[in-house]
């Protein structure tokens, strides 16, 4: 990289006058975590810094034991004559850009992120900087959401009318950021809500930190089967077609995940329905973060990397690849077990 504040090394993004990594694939000394999903925060680093809001639920999957130093949004640390601060990126709770300055350089790196405000994560802050480094996991033209309200309204009636036929609803979706993003847009006057383990969990974690969430009971063996009659059920992908499923029998299943803007991928998944639904940036969201921010220099990680650049370049902007180890939402729907 052209810049000095931010290298690619073998272990991941490096700022060499700070000594700190950022998202880093490999075990090192010093990692600033952009947000907990496994991609981005991997177990084996010596120090862990992270916004608040990510302390317990990356304790919950990395270890109670982990050396986490947490700053608020905004809140400023020098490390060796660099300034380092968190901003929201609106992926998830707790999700953050890090800002990183050093003698009038500005470096930015958004790990993951979406531009639409979900009613939950705080919402993405434009920031001005010399290099940005941005994801592009839906960075194609095909890839435009829906308003999120819109989508919302299509999950809630495709539950009211499961429930009008006596049939449990079965969502699956990613457990940290999307199944409490969902849940806290369901109408609840329609059933209860019923999470599996995986998802109940991430929720006690996050409640923790602060994420203020609507009650609903996990799924125990000792639920009677007519229960779930009318209720919703949220899952990960990887509880599909397992033995758990059936105790909500009769039921009908639904994916919420941005591949379902592509025609096919909810056959090729077996689900009876599918709702667009990403907490990542559709295309116009990618294109105005990246001009917001007035950059110099853009690389761009994980996604349709040489799409994206090649139209930005089109666009006039200096834009290069990071070959990195993120995978953004990956199709297969297991990004964040």
């Amino acid at each position: 990289m052209a810049n000095s504040l931010l290298e690619l090394h073998d272990d991941g993004l490096y700022c060499s006058q700070a000594d700190i990594y950022i998202d880093p694939w490999r075990p090192v000394d010093k990692a600033v975590i952009t947000h907990a999903h496994a991609d981005h925060a991997r177990w084996g680093m010596k120090k862990y810094l992270a916004h608040q809001q990510s302390k317990n639920i990356m304790k919950h999957r990395l270890g109670a034991d982990i050396s986490l130093q947490t700053l608020a949004y905004g809140e400023t640390i020098s490390i060796n004559g660099v300034k380092v601060s968190l901003h929201p990126a609106g992926h998830i709770p707790g999700s953050s850009q890090v800002r990183l300055s050093y003698q009038g350089k500005v470096a930015v790196i958004t790990g993951d992120y979406k531009t639409e405000h979900d009613g939950l994560s705080l919402g993405f802050e434009p920031l001005s900087c010399h290099l940005f480094v941005s994801e592009c996991t839906f960075g194609l033209p095909i890839y435009k959401w829906e308003p999120q309200h819109m989508v919302m309204d299509k999950i809630n009636r495709w539950w009211a009318k499961n429930t009008e036929a006596g049939r449990c609803s079965v969502l699956f979706t990613y457990a940290l950021g999307k199944a409490q993003r969902i849940h806290c847009h369901l109408d609840l006057s329609t059933g209860p809500v019923y999470l599996h383990g995986a998802v109940w969990n991430t929720h006690q974690a996050l409640s923790s930190d602060g994420v203020k969430l609507p009650e609903a009971v996990k799924v125990t063996q000792d639920i009677p089967k007519s229960t779930f009659k009318q209720a919703l059920v949220i899952a990960p992908p990887s509880a599909a077609g397992t033995p758990w499923m059936r105790k909500f029998s009769p039921y009908r299943t639904a994916i919420c995940s941005g591949w379902m803007q592509v025609r096919g991928a909810r056959r090729r998944r077996a689900a009876d329905a599918g709702f667009v639904v990403s907490d990542h940036a559709d295309w116009p969201g990618l294109n105005e973060a990246i001009l917001s921010t007035g950059a110099e220099e853009v690389f761009l990680t994980h996604g349709y990397t040489d799409v994206f650049a090649k139209h930005l370049i089109e666009q006039g902007v200096n834009a290069k690849i990071l070959e990195t180890l993120f995978t953004g939402e990956t199709a297969d729907g297991e990004e964040e077990q």
